[in-house]
């Protein structure tokens, strides 16, 4: 994609053309004769609606504007009305096709299309594959499709830019372009296919419905744990309000609210508060229940602690008798065992008695203890359980009580119970249609395994894809080429490699020690230097490997750099006289110029650059890249006789 020409027309349908060619092309002269105009008009026509065409006499002169662009086998027209009067933007566009199309007559411009349909077909022409950008899922932005508007960025070297140490590639500064250009430089270099960004956004799209899955299944998940507390204070209200639910203590509470749906209006009294008092006099038999089962857990566990201290101390005194072989017969074996005495001596005497008793005595309180042990747990147990099982029964009976309570608030507010019982049971539907089922929670769950297994299986394939080391190796060809360029343009570090660092879309010079930043580094002509080093070797690899970039490149003043003053770098308008008197760096503008000649003849044949300058060389390369003879006033993009366009 080539610019083959240029055109503006007055309101009272003259036309002014200029006319591109491949290679270098270079409009020089004076300030404010239209040169810098040329590139916003440009972009105007490659589908952006924002007129950025600086106010003065184009704004106030030229009714349409209007560039040709070329590609293989087809030209195309695009035109475009200026905005009117106060508006920002326009977006509607003429589009002309055809294997050879020339500028139409005033009276032929007829808006046919818009941004969007321009945007689409000089995308398409210029072969840019479909394509999503790779946006994080994490990321707050959404994915878009690269068009021709992301390759704006490489083709506009504006005259606030092409110096910047800050800022390399155009509208780098505003907001989301810096990742814009990071999420398609790899697609507009190739780097990208098509099936990764098929799979990209299939997996986000399993992973969205995996969160909203997500969110169901613990929406469920809340609702069956809570459904039994809702149903609860719900059988209440309706009892409250006098709707006939019958069944059994303990009987599940959603299979008891259906039968509220079959309620029919009855001619009943107003509340009289019974429900309430019942419910309250229950509410207190149930406490009172519990406070008898709590004393006797504390019964109990109070004489569990005095039997085990008693326990503890017979144990105790127990075993210092056998310790010393108290007993004269072993309980284990029979046999004799009394150190002190012959065998079966002196069992008869008072001390023997004695002994013996009390050993006896100590056996029998031991298993009277521990015969009691089982018997006092088991209590304890029940007690426990017991407690329990009145806890719930006072948590189910305030439920009933507070939605007895609202009940009858409700009785009052609407004036009878019918009314209210009528609210009830549009309540108690609309939670039964409500209601999750265990079937409900488990189709979610099966759902989730389901999309599991899918994002897995695209995780997977993702896996192999190999796009991250093609870009370093993609990166490393347009480095390839970028030291050349620095060197030849004398920039500083020009001794070291140089690399494009995508993360920071700046110059990086790979010093050993320390890589220097362009921002670090200093001096207006190594900022131009880098800048072009970039630019050109990345445009060097789209057109080597045919990637979808068009190839044309538009670069504002970029020898301003090499004048002593921006006054100095003015007043050379575009004469070869007026150029060699301003103490100018002359060696470097041709230096530059013939770097940008040379690469348009033989690093890329063809490739256009379009120049626009203060600057005029006497070298007949230079004079034969003039596009026109510089630019004064008169001549310039729009000559002075032109009306202006009316303001209503």
């Amino acid at each position: 994609m080539k610019i083959k020409s240029l055109h503006v027309y007055s309101d009272d349908g003259r036309r002014r053309d200029v006319t591109f060619h491949d290679g270098l092309n270079i409009l020089t002269g004076r300030s404010s004769t239209g040169k810098s105009a040329l590139s916003e008009i440009i972009e105007f026509c490659m589908g952006r609606s924002t007129f950025n065409v600086p106010e003065g006499v184009i704004r106030d002169k030229v009714k349409w504007y209007a560039v040709i662009y070329r590609f293989a086998g087809e030209e195309v027209l695009v035109a475009k009305p200026a905005p009117a009067p106060g508006a920002l933007s326009s977006s509607s566009v003429m589009v002309w096709r055809g294997s050879e199309v020339n500028a139409p007559t005033y009276e032929e411009l007829v808006a046919n299309d818009n941004d969007d349909g321009v945007v689409t077909l000089l995308s398409e022409l210029l072969g840019i594959p479909e394509n999503t950008t790779d946006v994080p899922l994490e990321s707050s932005r959404d994915s878009y499709d690269a068009n021709i508007k992301h390759t704006l960025y490489y083709l506009f070297q504006k005259q606030g830019i092409v110096a910047n140490k800050d800022q390399l590639f155009y509208r780098q500064n505003e907001d989301y372009q810096t990742q814009a250009i990071k999420d398609t430089l790899p697609i507009l270099l190739g780097v990208s296919g098509r099936d990764k960004f098929t799979l990209q956004g299939q997996l986000r799209s399993a992973q969205r419905e995996l969160r909203l899955n997500a969110k169901l299944v613990a929406q469920a998940r809340d609702a069956i744990d809570n459904s039994e507390q809702r149903a609860i204070g719900l059988l209440s209200e309706a009892r409250a309000v006098g709707i006939a639910i019958r069944g059994e203590s303990g009987a599940d509470a959603v299979d008891l609210l259906r039968q509220a749906l079959e309620w029919q209006p009855l001619s009943v009294p107003d509340d009289d508060g019974d429900r309430v008092s019942i419910i309250e006099d229950e509410l207190s038999s149930i406490r009172d229940r519990r406070r008898e089962a709590q004393r006797h857990i504390e019964s109990a566990q109070q004489f569990a602690r005095r039997a085990s201290g008693f326990e503890g101390e017979v144990i105790e005194q127990r075993d210092r008798l056998a310790s010393i072989k108290a007993l004269p017969f072993s309980k284990s074996t029979g046999e004799w065992q009394w150190p002190f005495a012959p065998a079966n001596l002196g069992l008869h005497t008072p001390i023997a008695h004695a002994m013996l008793a009390e050993l006896e005595n100590l056996d029998r309180e031991l298993a009277a203890v521990t015969g009691e042990r089982p018997a006092l747990e088991a209590f304890l147990a029940n007690q426990q359980k017991e407690v329990a099982t009145l806890t719930e029964q006072i948590r189910r009976k305030e439920l009933e009580l507070s939605s007895a309570i609202a009940s009858n608030e409700i009785i009052a507010q609407m004036g009878n119970r019918n009314n209210a019982a009528a609210r009830v049971v549009g309540r108690i539907s609309l939670f039964l249609e409500n209601l999750a089922t265990d079937e409900e929670l488990e189709r979610l769950l099966s759902e989730e395994r389901r999309l599991k297994a899918v994002i897995d299986d695209i995780e997977g394939r993702l896996g192999a894809d190999d796009s991250e080391s093609r870009l370093v190796a993609t990166l490393s060809n347009i480095a390839m080429h970028m030291s050349g360029y620095i060197r030849d343009l004398n920039g500083e570090f020009n001794q070291f490699p140089a690399r494009l660092d995508l993360h920071n879309l700046t110059v990086v010079i790979d010093r050993p020690g320390r890589p220097v930043y362009m921002n670090k580094s200093g001096g207006g002509a190594s900022h131009l230097a880098y800048h072009l080093a970039a630019l050109l070797s990345l445009h060097r690899f789209a057109a080597d490997y045919n990637q979808p970039i068009p190839r044309f490149m538009v670069i504002d003043q970029p020898t301003q750099v090499y004048f002593p003053s921006e006054n100095a770098y003015r007043a050379a308008g575009g004469s070869v006289d007026h150029t060699e008197q301003q103490d100018a760096d002359l060696d470097a503008v041709r230096r530059l110029f013939k770097l940008l000649a040379r690469f348009t003849t033989e690093d890329v044949p063809g490739f256009q650059l379009i120049v626009t300058e203060h600057a005029n060389l006497r070298d007949p390369w230079f004079q034969d890249a003039l596009v026109e003879e510089p630019w004064a006033k008169p001549p310039a993009l729009v000559p002075d006789d032109w009306p202006e366009i009316p303001l209503n």
